[in-house]
């Protein structure tokens, strides 16, 4: 099995939901993210997904565009993700890693390329957020070649009919966006989610793993009540803020703060009996 079906295998017989926590890579330079991305599974994340910063992010909410715009402006390239990747795996083989972003850098680095080498650094799967089912083949191929997941979202306003598109082709797990708008920007409603979530059950046998809104320990553990992970990405970056500077340095302290914030909702998460 690929790591992200294994990882969910070992969540299920756990009885408990997963934890997934998302940076930006090279935010807010590259040794500073590159040592919060190797201590996130110590931390308590199951799963990472490692954002690949775009000068237009549509779907990102204050938090994220910052992040991103702070990694372009410290020279973050593709290629720099990748690497950053590749220095994870020399010493973690099994926690799942997912790109998570845009289609257009993909596009200017070469898909088939990206795909390659996404495979040989070790990534296990993708989620483009602007690329539709209708528009993935270019893409899809490729990836499902080279054994990498094609993560697809599924939102508020995903009837059953779109539904079966969306899970049609997608594999690794769902991720179902809880709000309506950019991520960060809204707080998550529990309630509201796990009736979207039983919907998407019905037509997937795949994991289920929420996402955007999750701001805190308790949103956490309310999602890990009925989703099979919970995801939290504007709060982790926005943490990461908190020591930069004017400047974009980066003041001491700020990997142990942000892995603090994950061990807290990692836990909240793991905590909640399913």
């Amino acid at each position: 099995m690929s790591r992200i079906a294994t990882r969910f295998a070992e969540l299920k017989a756990q009885r408990r939901a997963g934890f997934v926590a998302f940076i930006s890579a090279g935010d807010p330079d590259y040794e500073t993210s590159l040592h919060i991305l190797k201590g996130l599974p110590k931390a308590g994340a199951d799963i990472i997904e490692l954002g690949m910063p775009f000068t237009d992010p549509m779907a990102e909410g204050p938090a994220i565009q910052a992040s991103y715009l702070r990694a372009l402006k410290s020279g973050q390239t593709m290629a720099k993700t990748l690497a950053m990747v590749r220095a994870v795996r020399e010493g973690d083989q099994t926690t799942p890693i997912v790109l998570m972003g845009y289609y257009n850098p993909i596009y200017s680095y070469g898909a088939a390329k990206f795909v390659r080498e996404a495979q040989a650094c070790g990534v296990d799967g993708l989620i483009i957020v602007d690329l539709t089912p209708e528009e993935d083949q270019e893409l899809r191929e490729p990836a499902v070649a080279a054994g990498l997941d094609l993560i697809r979202l599924a939102a508020p306003t995903s009837d059953e009919h779109r539904l079966k598109t969306i899970v049609s082709g997608a594999s690794g797990f769902i991720y179902y966006v809880s709000i309506t708008g950019p991520t960060g920007t809204k707080q998550v409603n529990p309630a509201d989610a796990a009736v979207a979530v039983k919907r998407v059950k019905a037509a997937t046998s795949l994991p289920v793993a929420v996402g955007f809104g999750i701001r805190n320990e308790g949103d956490a553990g309310a999602i890990a009540k009925f989703a099979d992970a919970a995801v939290v990405g504007s709060a982790l970056v926005a943490e990461i803020s908190r020591f930069v500077d004017a400047t974009g340095r980066i003041s001491p302290g700020s990997t142990e703060a942000v892995l603090g914030l994950v061990a807290r909702l990692a836990n909240a998460a793991h905590q909640t009996p399913k």
